[in-house]
């Protein structure tokens, strides 16, 4: 029997997008739901699982990596991450700094188990809908940089999102993409799954969703 690929995709509630956490099969309703349907004829068959927590930070993720990631034995593990990490600055006072966000990625990715998974990282988006949101981005800014340094350190995919969801926008409105700026609408969730296809088909040569 050929062995079926396990994804395992973690990150905050744009991961989440209101899966059942008590049913280990749940998918929510997001873009990786849309990856399932798409990675489901792809050889061996694909094993998906979603381990998405709304409200999540890196450091969030950290007190569930072990049972939620680790024990999941991943082959391919994607990491969503860095919104929440924005987002509590501004809404709670309780900032991330760049350098304390990559310190808790680093001990994250280094303790998974060798052979390592296959690793992609999303580059978290955020459209701004008013001009105080420029600071917003400019937090976001240090993230997303973290977050591309580390795939490359890792020698892991980068998922680009930033200026695809942006230019998207920029045509169609933010409302028809993310109407808060950071929660995909149906049409935001198929351009994210839409970015991860090509990043993930542009270097797995068996990939066979498109």
């Amino acid at each position: 029997m050929s062995h079926r690929t396990r994804f395992v995709f973690v990150g905050d509630s744009i991961t989440d997008c209101g899966r059942d956490r008590g049913d280990s099969a749940s998918l929510g309703d997001g873009y990786v739901r849309i990856l399932a349907d798409a990675i489901a004829e792809r050889a061996g068959g694909a094993d998906v699982r979603n381990v998405g927590v709304s409200g999540d930070r890196a450091i969030d993720l950290e007190a569930r990596w072990a049972t939620d990631v680790v024990a999941a034995h991943p082959d391919v593990l994607t990491v969503y991450v860095g919104v929440n990490d924005m987002w509590r600055r501004f809404d709670s006072d309780d900032p991330t700094s760049p350098e304390a966000f990559q310190a808790t990625l680093l001990r994250l990715l280094d303790t998974l188990p060798a052979p390592l998974p296959r690793l992609l990282i999303i580059e978290p988006f955020f459209l701004p809908s008013t001009p105080a949101h420029r600071e917003w981005i400019d937090d976001l800014d240090g993230k997303r940089a973290v977050l591309r340094r580390v795939a490359d350190q890792y020698g892991a995919t980068f998922v680009p999102l930033h200026d695809r969801l942006t230019a998207a926008a920029a045509e169609s409105g933010i409302a028809a993409i993310a109407p808060d700026g950071v929660h995909p609408s149906p049409a935001g969730h198929a351009l994210i799954a839409e970015a991860w296809l090509e990043a993930f088909g542009a270097t797995d040569p068996d990939a066979r969703a498109s």
